[in-house]
């Protein structure tokens, strides 16, 4: 068991851990190629004119991410985490192959379902491989590289498929490059990752924090802190789900061209991973509900200033603001569900926050569904914009702090 002491930490480590994050990148990767281009591609090839059914392949994606977020939390009590991560990248081979050679909009649907199957189980393993060996230090340094990588590979790939898009007018050669970073993803993961088992094995024999009582109730509500944190985790996936569909019909009806229209959507997701390598750090320093609360109320405003102005230069600082407030709040998230949970649950809390964060997924397309029959695409959103907000008020008066604080608050 003294070599296990050995192997706790980052640093410790170093070799697994940035494999994951590599790891992490491709599976990022494969979904970036298709965020900012499928709204076009179903209405120049397939005829998908309405925003209801353009958003039937973001409720297919959030549904199955959902479901496969659960998954993970029972395949992690039967099989080992690589052999899980592994299950995650069959899953996910199929998807650009189908979006590549899809003849209607129904193979794009399964396509989404697969792409939400790879996506849950694949991004949660690497999530969850990476707390099992950090341990109890700088985990938030750790989920911020995590989420860095993937959400960086999101926009560079979105705004790569977007530009061979518009240069070639074939959705052929833009869905070329998730096929590459599907293959090595699958390579790096039978190859040369390995397990993260017995750092759990390890840390639960000494860990001081007590079991739930009902993992499910606990985390989905009823925990101050876990259960605060998984309502903001549905509320930010919800807006994001909703810009997903809204953003390119918003920028669209501003006269905004398809090269500015590109880097706007892609600049989000660009800046929300590369801003992790530092809002990770600062949640190891200082109170998570704090970031929590203010990333929420920022994410807000960026919304609302997306809405109401018209120049290129101001849409992209509401880019950058929608990026910076999600990049707050996001190793947070995670690492506020590792410092609240015994390591034997940490795998179940895990999976079942990231059922209900991806929920927000669902919630957010079929809210534009329902509310684009009555509203505009700006007051859907405006709406969005206030529970956004809301999520923040949730968490500065519902959570407790662990950590320094920035402002006067509860100590847990």
């Amino acid at each position: 068991m003294a070599n296990f002491i050995l192997m706790q930490g980052l640093r410790e480590n170093k070799v697994q851990f940035w494999l994951l994050v590599a790891a992490n990148l491709f599976v990022g990767a494969v979904l970036g190629s298709e965020r900012g281009i499928m709204g076009e591609v179903g209405l120049k090839w397939y005829g998908i004119e309405s925003i209801v059914a353009i958003s039937s392949f973001v409720m297919a994606f959030g549904i199955s991410k959902a479901v496969a977020n659960l998954l993970v939390g029972k395949l992690l009590q039967v099989f080992t985490r690589k052999k899980v991560l592994l299950v995650g990248w069959v899953l996910g081979f199929p998807v650009p192959l189908l979006l590549i050679y899809a003849p209607n909009w129904n193979w794009v649907i399964v396509a989404n379902v697969l792409l939400g199957l790879n996506q849950g189980i694949a991004w949660s393993s690497t999530v969850i491989m990476k707390i099992d060996l950090v341990g109890t230090k700088n985990r938030g340094f750790a989920m911020g590289l995590n989420e860095f990588a993937g959400y960086l590979a999101i926009g560079v790939s979105a705004y790569l498929s977007m530009l061979l898009l518009h240069q070639t007018n074939s959705p052929f050669w833009s869905f070329l490059p998730s096929l590459l970073a599907v293959l090595l993803g699958i390579t790096l993961s039978t190859v040369f990752i390995k397990d993260t088992q017995h750092h759990v094995t390890y840390e639960a024999r000494s860990s001081k924090i007590a079991y739930l009582r009902n993992v499910w109730i606990d985390t989905s509500w009823k925990h101050q802190n876990i259960g605060s944190t998984t309502i903001n985790g549905f509320l930010n996936n919800l807006n994001d789900g909703a810009m997903w569909v809204l953003a390119p019909t918003i920028l669209l009806q501003k006269m905004i061209s398809s090269e500015e229209t590109a880097l706007v959507i892609a600049l989000y997701p660009m800046v929300w991973g590369i801003s992790q390598l530092f809002t990770g750090m600062i949640g190891d320093r200082y109170c998570k509900k704090q970031l929590i609360t203010a990333g929420m109320l920022l994410q807000s405003a960026a919304l609302l200033l997306f809405l109401s102005v018209n120049a290129f230069w101001l849409l992209l600082i509401s880019a950058v603001l929608l990026g910076l407030g999600t990049a707050l709040v996001y190793p947070s998230f995670l690492s506020t569900i590792a410092e609240n949970t015994h390591p034997d649950q940490r795998a179940q809390v895990m999976s079942i926050f990231r059922f209900w964060r991806d929920s927000g997924y669902i919630a957010g397309a079929v809210m534009v569904a329902l509310l684009i029959h009555f509203l505009s695409a700006g007051y859907t959103l405006f709406i969005i914009a206030l529970l956004t907000g809301l999520g923040g008020v949730i968490a500065q008066l519902r959570m407790c702090c662990t950590m320094k604080v920035l402002w006067k608050s509860e100590i847990c």
